[in-house]
């Protein structure tokens, strides 16, 4: 038996929503660092470099702020040997990109390739690369400097994450830029803020960049412009909306969701065996991802690729599909029917038509006939995708093991029980 719930419309979802800014902000996990921590990592962890005949400690103050200078050994203690050799290269590499540097034959788009690469390929130097942008838009009193440090602390953070160990530095500089007392005349560095705040959050979940295949350019400025052109990749619904309501003003369910099932459709997903479960090639992911956030239709010859794009879409949503503080509902009432059901009558408009959307995507697999050719039933559906749409807020890997049952019964019990028959018709 399938329930039947009515969709709500005539109102604007989110209206009243604050900024996702305030958002990350007020749900971050742990507290952010104070200044006096920022100071305490940097007393233990910078590397105080010498200067004059009588080789004095440079003052960490100065070792934290802007220079034109160059350095002559990493800013990070190490022991590793390779950190210690290319953090002289990359800090002139970044003064280069910030134009406080001129190298001979060496243009900005090749700097921050080069940059980028290195840290998504050579997991020691990440922290180094983060600590000197940090250094370098510091006291920075020229703007077009200073905005070019931002971007590339923008773009570090859409490739590859600090370690566990820098996090907290890091979330405590973002942390102390969110207030707008650093925004200049020509640079809005609370806006850079909150976008660095959101990404390190969710890179610092997701970890770096997948694949194998090398970085271009054209995803690095994609990641550049996200910043004030965002991403349809982990927003919230609400941004992922506004950026296509130009576009697509008719338009009640996010666009890319829409064509990436259709083209999941048009290659025959629905009969392409272990379909959700083996991933499509990571390179052809990242490709498409690309074409799709220039609003580029589609074109795959496998049904893995955007079969894996569209659950990579749902699980970087910046909030989950299920909202967070319905999510213990869902868990309690994950073998109930009507009481699952009266949960999802409960979620905000949007999140609930989406839902039903993705609910009735995965009726379309769930059929006997479908079964027999993808060898992913009810069961294996509900495994796979669950975590796309339901996320645990508890660290605690007991808590997450048990609860990572309830919500696969969760997800399998909409698929039963959900009547999506109204969304016939509905883009």
């Amino acid at each position: 038996m399938v329930i039947h719930i009515q969709a709500k419309h005539g109102t604007v979802p989110g209206a009243m929503r604050p900024s996702p800014s305030l958002v990350a902000m007020g749900k971050s996990k742990k507290p952010s660092s104070s200044e006096s921590d920022l100071e305490n990592y940097a007393a233990e962890n910078i590397n105080r470099h010498k200067k004059g005949l009588f080789r004095k400690k440079v003052p960490l103050a100065n070792m934290l702020s802007w220079t034109r200078e160059i350095i002559k050994k990493p800013m990070l203690q190490t022991k590793d040997k390779g950190v210690k050799r290319d953090a002289i290269e990359v800090f002139k590499l970044i003064q280069c990109y910030m134009g406080d540097r001129q190298i001979k034959d060496k243009e900005p788009e090749a700097v921050v390739v080069d940059l980028v690469t290195r840290g998504w390929t050579t997991v020691p130097i990440r922290d180094e690369l983060y600590i000197q942008v940090c250094r370098q838009t510091t006291e920075n009193y020229n703007d077009e400097s200073l905005q070019a440090g931002w971007e590339l602390l923008a773009i570090f953070l859409n490739f590859f994450p600090p370690s566990v160990r820098f996090h907290s530095y890091l979330d405590g500089y973002v942390v102390k830029h969110l207030t707008g007392e650093y925004d200049t005349r020509k640079v809005p560095v609370k806006d850079y803020a909150e976008h660095c705040f959101k990404k390190l959050e969710r890179i610092s979940q997701t970890g770096a960049r997948k694949g194998v295949k090398k970085i271009t350019l054209e995803e690095i400025n994609l990641a550049k412009n996200s910043v004030f052109h965002p991403s349809m990749f982990g927003n919230t619904l609400e941004d992922v909306m506004d950026l296509q309501k130009d576009r697509f003003p008719d338009r009640e369910l996010p666009w890319i969701v829409v064509v990436l099932a259709e083209e999941v459709f048009r290659l025959g997903g629905e009969k392409t065996e272990g379909i959700f479960r083996v991933p499509g090639d990571i390179d052809e992911v990242n490709a498409l991802k690309v074409k799709c956030d220039q609003w580029s239709m589609p074109e795959c010859s496998d049904p893995n690729v955007p079969a894996s794009l569209l659950k990579l879409w749902y699980r970087d949503l910046y909030e989950p599909l299920i909202p967070m503080e319905f999510y213990d509902q869902c868990i309690r009432a994950c073998n109930e029917r009507d009481k699952a059901l009266e949960v999802i009558s409960l979620l905000p408009d949007l999140n609930r038509l989406l839902l039903c959307h993705f609910i009735k995507f995965l009726q379309v697999f769930a059929k006997e006939e479908n079964v027999s050719s993808t060898k992913m039933d009810i069961n294996n559906l509900a495994m796979v995708m669950a975590p796309n749409c339901l996320r645990c807020a508890s660290e605690n890997p007991q808590i997450i093991f048990e609860n990572t049952r309830k919500e696969m019964s969760f997800v399998r019990t909409l698929i039963q029980h959900l009547d999506t028959s109204y969304l016939d018709g509905i883009i």
